[in-house]
């Protein structure tokens, strides 16, 4: 038997759960059917689950090994298939309960940066009973609405004028109760993966749309990814840093995407936290994985490798 097949069969049976009921569930499936297929690839006992309601009893009757977990959005990233795999005593891949939390739910990503003296974007908690002028005199215009909860930059909406917010906030609502109306930066997108506490290289997003919404990162043919992204040593050094701290700071594990805004004069703004990020072969984490080296198969293997460390309680 090779060293591989024996490392492989280390893993015992793996459960690769995807899918789901988030607003996500379609991303989800793809990333999912390329993880299980490198991990088939890579002669690892993978078995596909589509996590529904029974998700509890397929787990235990599958009597798996460990679970890599590629659900995005709710129900997959805020901690909730996470107290699941707990429960069950099933390893798994990524942040424990804890983190998942506190990174899924932008709200809270952004006061404990801010309690970490982290650089984020001003932002105010808004319902549909907000008074937009006290809204828009707290963050500026323009401004951008994101429901709390959403990955994919699902429901959020650039504001321009008093006259765009009301209706932009009833949009937002409409996936999530929670919604922040949040100061807009003008300048640059960037994003820093994480892979088992190695940084890898930085990505710049370029769109001709308003930000980098559902459609550039899902649908569009114009959107450019720069990897090599641009910056020079001592600014992407800063980047990763500030990406480094973010991540610690939600207490995420395992592996995750740091989002960034970097403004006119310099200045970065960290947007928002990703627990599971996309796992296509055009996905961002790949793609930084690709320029350090690392190929895809690599990438998902070492990305199940932390299912095997211990997580603390929570």
């Amino acid at each position: 038997m090779s060293t591989s097949v024996k490392i492989a069969a280390e893993f015992g049976r793996v459960a690769v759960l995807m899918g789901g009921r988030s607003a996500e569930r379609s991303i989800s499936l793809n990333s999912g059917q390329e993880v299980l297929n490198s991990l088939l690839e890579g002669g690892i006992d993978a078995h596909r689950i589509d996590v529904d309601v029974n998700v509890s009893k397929h787990l235990r009757d599958g009597k798996f090994d460990r679970a890599f977990i590629i659900l995005h959005g709710r129900g997959g990233e805020d901690g909730e298939i996470q107290g699941v795999l707990r429960s069950l005593d099933i390893p798994f891949t990524g942040s424990d309960i804890t983190a998942s939390v506190l990174s899924m739910n932008k709200l809270i990503s952004k006061q404990v940066w801010i309690e970490h003296g982290l650089s984020t974007a001003k932002f105010v908690q808004v319902t549909v009973n907000s008074d937009c002028n006290a809204v828009i005199e707290s963050v500026g215009l323009p401004l951008i609405i994101k429901p709390v909860n959403e990955g994919s930059s699902i429901g959020m909406t650039k504001v321009s004028s008093a006259d765009e917010l009301e209706q932009a906030i009833r949009l937002a609502i409409q996936f999530d109760a929670e919604v922040i109306a949040e100061q807009w930066i003008e300048g640059e997108e960037y994003t820093v993966s994480v892979l088992n506490n190695q940084l890898l290289p930085t990505i710049k997003l370029k769109t001709p749309n308003d930000f980098y919404d559902f459609e550039a990162k899902y649908k569009s043919n114009t959107t450019e990814y720069l990897c090599p992204c641009g910056l020079n040593e001592d600014d992407e050094a800063e980047c990763k840093n500030l990406a480094l701290k973010a991540f610690i700071a939600l207490r995420m594990t395992g592996w995750g995407r740091i989002d960034f805004m970097r403004d006119t004069n310099g200045q970065f703004y960290l947007l928002e936290a990703n627990s599971v990020p996309g796992m296509t072969a055009h996905s961002l984490v790949p793609m930084a994985a690709k320029q350090a080296g690392i190929s895809f198969e690599q990438l998902v293997w070492q990305i199940l490798e932390s299912s095997m460390e211990g997580k603390a309680n929570g």
